[in-house]
């Protein structure tokens, strides 16, 4: 330090003398001061390296952006433990578990609604079985049952574990569950935004994935599928968009158009239920969806930092055939609860939906058609709410049209064009026949007998000139086995056997 400043903060300290005198208190401070050597960096230096690792800091992008998660969110997540998603690596899309309500896209008010209407059915509750029910992070939901205290709609009844409490409705609260009820009685799941949805669907979209050859083998390795069909599946599958199977019914057509979608990713994350302008559309249906939870790790603490208001479920295959009608192509309302259901395109998105049976349905093939003709080209679709609004929604899915009938017999040039790929399921060979009968014996526990087979092939497709189809030795087998089982005898294949199985299987065909 200089001699100036130094004589100057003595004396403005009034301590010691300028000159250094043996009370000077300048002495001991230069005593202890560490010695400064020619390594140390300069304060400059230092100052520079710490500029460059801020400004390093702050360019680096984050890594939720890669994942594809929502941007608002994955910005302002807080640190959670890794998620082991190891089925999921195709999968760019996982729900980050939302912080605060603004984040989850919710209301105050439309939380409230769903505690005070569980609490109404419940009776009780404590908060975090509140916070179970309704799918939000306790932190999240505590701070609206404060609120809800405050506001006289619930008392506490009884305390619970880790600074939680039991909560009860007052008289304000239960008349005010009642008014909510009227308007709609679910309350389930928080419902995620339709926003949030759409994004979602756009980062597990089939348009994005190009499944390989490896892939499609997989996914059919339990058919028996010819080079020549396969090669014209392929392009079909990788399209992601819309395809007619026809042909003879039995050889596969359904089964075909079932396993189309596992040549994609094995899983997909859906909302239990949207959230609309205060209206609630269910999404998730355990009817036609199969739920596929993660496995928590060790421990008590949750190992996945998941936004519980979705559920992972294996890509789904739906299947309709002569029940579909128009009201299940549209958002279906219970006036009594309020609740909307979502329609059949749109539990299928990111996944497949096989119409069988194509033209035999309880409505008319125009009309479904006419339906379908602008989403198949636009891929969106415009879907009507109880209230009126008309709201826009991913139309993403692989549609599988299967017949029995000649496709141009059923729709004009129009929709064919909307349709690229027409597949026709041919007849199986007589070495395909077999082959079957090679696969399906040891499924039903028979061991194959060449001279039972030939003596069937012989006597009863040659002789009277009967098309093979797929399906038939696995029906056949079936009938066998059922009268082995019958009469108490060995499961096993002779000519007398297929000869009883063909009497009944072929009777009126």
């Amino acid at each position: 330090m200089s001699d100036p400043l130094k004589d100057l903060l003595s004396q403005l300290a009034g301590n010691g003398s300028p000159d250094g005198g043996p009370d000077d208190p300048w002495q001991l401070v230069e005593a202890l001061a560490p010695d400064e050597s020619e390594d140390e960096p300069s304060p400059d230096k230092s100052l520079e390296e710490m500029i460059q690792r801020i400004n390093s800091m702050a360019t680096r992008k984050p890594q939720e952006e890669e994942v594809g998660a929502f941007a608002e969110t994955a910005r302002s997540a807080p640190a959670t433990p890794p998620i082991n998603l190891e089925e999921d690596h195709d999968t760019p899309f996982y729900p980050r578990e939302p912080s605060t309500l603004r984040e989850a896209h919710l209301t105050g008010s439309e939380v409230e609604a769903l505690c005070l209407k569980y609490l109404l059915t419940a009776g009780e509750a404590s908060g975090r079985e509140i916070a179970a029910q309704v799918c939000l992070p306790f932190l999240i939901l505590d701070e609206v049952l404060r609120k809800m205290k405050y506001d006289q709609l619930v008392v506490y009844k009884d305390t619970a574990q880790a600074g939680d409490y039991v909560y009860y409705l007052t008289d304000l609260g239960r008349e005010r569950a009642r008014r909510y009820n009227e308007h709609c009685t679910y309350y389930g799941s928080a419902p995620v935004s339709l926003k949030d949805y759409v994004a979602s669907v756009q980062a597990q979209s089939l348009e994005g994935q190009s499944p390989s050859v490896d892939a499609l083998e997989t996914a059919f390795e339990d058919l028996l599928i010819n080079k020549t069909m396969f090669r014209r599946l392929g392009p079909a599958i990788n399209s992601g968009r819309g395809l007619f199977l026809y042909g003879a019914p039995g050889n596969g057509k359904t089964s075909i158009a079932e396993r189309v979608t596992r040549a994609f990713g094995r899983y997909i994350w859906v909302p239990r239920a949207i959230g609309i302008d205060g209206e609630i559309l269910r999404v998730f249906d355990p009817a036609v969806h199969d739920e596929a939870p993660l496995e928590d790790g060790p421990g008590i603490m949750q190992q996945h930092r998941i936004d519980r208001r979705w559920v992972r479920i294996k890509r789904p295959t739906i299947v309709v055939g002569g029940e579909l009608t128009m009201e299940s192509l549209e958002i279906s309302t219970i006036q009594s609860t309020g609740v909307s259901e979502a329609p059949l395109q749109l539990k299928s998105n990111c996944g497949t939906l096989v119409i069988d049976d194509f033209g035999r349905q309880r409505m008319s093939t125009d009309e479904l058609l006419n339906r379908w003709i602008v989403p198949l080209e636009k891929r969106y679709d415009f879907l009507n709410m109880r209230g009126g609004k008309k709201i826009q929604v991913p139309f993403d899915q692989l549609i599988v049209f299967s017949t029995n009938l000649e496709p141009r017999d059923l729709c004009d040039d129009a929709f064919l064009r909307r349709i690229p790929y027409k597949i026709e399921v041919v007849d199986p060979t007589e070495q395909e026949f077999r082959q079957l009968f090679d696969i399906m014996c040891p499924l039903m526990g028979f061991t194959v007998n060449s001279e039972a087979i030939d003596h069937l092939i012989e006597k009863h497709y040659k002789s009277v000139n009967r098309p093979f189809r797929c399906c038939q030795p696995r029906d056949l087998l079936m009938q066998v086995r059922n009268l082995c089982l019958y009469e108490n005898s060995p499961l096993q294949l002779t000519q007398q056997y297929f000869d009883d199985a063909v009497e009944n299987y072929f009777a009126v065909m």
